[in-house]
């Protein structure tokens, strides 16, 4: 048996590169991203509430990934 730890060389893999269909896609997720924080910033604190995001958010009920529309 051999008891010496084979050596495993780290691959250094250069960074794929992005199309520029997937740059604008990024591009526009990041731009939904923050209208939603700067919409979500606008809406008043809730005082002894429960906490987390809003569940009726995206138009349906949702806590904990379950979702329930009414």
């Amino acid at each position: 048996m051999n008891d010496a730890e084979p050596q495993i060389e780290a691959e250094t893999a250069a960074p794929k590169e992005l199309s520029p269909a997937a740059r604008r896609a990024l591009a526009e997720a990041e731009a939904r991203r923050e209208a939603y924080r700067a919409q979500e910033a606008k809406l008043p604190r809730e005082i002894g509430g429960r906490g987390g995001k809003e569940p009726g958010r995206y138009g349906d009920w949702e806590i904990k990934g379950l979702t329930s529309d009414f």
